[in-house]
């Protein structure tokens, strides 16, 4: 029972994370494709200004509770997942540096090349955490099975980035094929669209009312990518959908996941600008809690027979450790809500009156 606390907070986590870095990510690729005047750039980093390093948080403490929780699979995720981690953490890198070093000098050379940096590393984390997911759902070669003999230790396995057929059907599997591009598109189309609401939200740019058009637009293009994806599934992994089979109640997350779909390519019937996003995030959460629940209880499927998927059972931390740890974690959990929860109170509000600020500046970004 205890493990699967545990899982259910690991989903929580994530699912939080891809909320709130989500908006970062989303609103980064807005800035890269349609913000054009000094204005409404500055206004697009003013609305993550004072949130992003606190997003990124919720990813270092979801892979800590990983390690914490379930070791096997986070020693199996981070050796196989070496190179995309790597390049997800260069990309994290590169993005904080084009928000933080673009004001060091007033020059619109220096701005743009800063600018293009933070508008492709956003677009690059928006794709690559789509695939990300499309890894985990149609899981991995466990073991490094080649004609049915171990190249590693049953529970390791290594993903070059791509092979030579780009099929998820091979051996030899690699990060990118045309299933998990599939769910990378489904990532960037959705981080976009919350990105677009949260602009929409935080900011009174020039781009709103375009943004307001494109938004349907690219829910009917999220809308296809969703139903073709989950067509495709079961050709990956067989019976996906089991779970829902077994306790039908667990629908109720599909059908939240399309709603929120649906309330953004109906957008402008809607006044207020915070409902798009509301939408959009129920589409994030509602998404992630229905992908953790028809995965569950495996956390990393194996491709073949030979060696057993990981699961929260076969991998996870003693039953004493699980329990003393979850006395811990529920205190912190807590001061972090607690925290989140004023920070977005302070930072209320439309920013884009809000100046950027060095170290030699103090703002207090409170609505009066």
């Amino acid at each position: 029972m205890i493990e699967i606390v545990w899982y259910i907070i690991i989903t929580l986590m994530l699912a939080v994370y891809a909320v709130l870095d989500g908006f970062d990510f989303g609103a980064g690729i807005i800035h890269l494709f349609f913000a054009k005047t000094e204005k409404d750039k500055q206004a697009i980093v003013n609305s993550i200004g004072p949130f992003w390093d606190a997003n990124e948080v919720w990813l270092l403490a979801s892979g800590g509770i990983l390690f914490f929780a379930f070791p096997t699979v986070y020693a199996s995720s981070f050796s196989g997942f070496y190179l995309p981690l790597m390049m997800i953490l260069w990309l994290l890198i590169f993005r904080a540096i084009g928000i933080e070093l673009r004001h060091q000098i007033n020059h619109p050379m220096w701005h743009a090349v800063w600018d293009k940096l933070f508008g492709i590393s956003s677009f690059l984390l928006a794709l690559f955490f789509g695939l990300a997911v499309g890894n985990i759902v149609r899981g991995v070669n466990l073991g490094g099975v080649i004609n049915g003999i171990n190249s590693f230790e049953p529970h390791y396995f290594f993903l070059p980035l791509w092979n030579s057929t780009l099929s998820p059907f091979e051996a030899n599997l690699g990060v990118i094929d045309w299933f998990t591009l599939m769910l990378g598109l489904v990532g960037l189309v959705s981080i976009t669209i919350h990105g677009a609401t949260w602009v929409i939200f935080k900011t009174n740019c020039s781009i709103n009312y375009n943004l307001k058009k494109q938004i349907p637009i690219l829910g009917l293009i999220q809308l296809f990518l969703v139903l073709v994806s989950l067509s495709i599934w079961h050709f990956v992994r067989s019976n996906p959908f089991a779970n829902f089979s077994e306790f039908p109640i667990f629908i109720l997350f599909p059908i939240l996941m399309f709603l929120g779909i649906f309330g953004n390519i109906f957008i402008n019937h809607f006044k207020n600008d915070h409902v798009g996003f509301i939408f959009s995030t129920i589409f994030l959460l509602s998404g992630f809690f229905s992908t953790s629940i028809s995965l569950f209880p495996v956390l990393l499927h194996s491709t073949h027979n030979i060696n057993p998927s990981l699961t929260i059972y076969n991998t996870s931390s003693p039953e004493y450790g699980l329990i003393i740890g979850l006395k811990w974690f529920s205190i912190a959990f807590i001061l972090v809500v607690f925290y989140t929860i004023l920070q977005f109170k302070i930072f209320s509000g439309k920013r884009d009156d809000i100046k950027h600020v060095d170290d030699n500046e103090i703002s207090v970004g409170i609505k009066k």
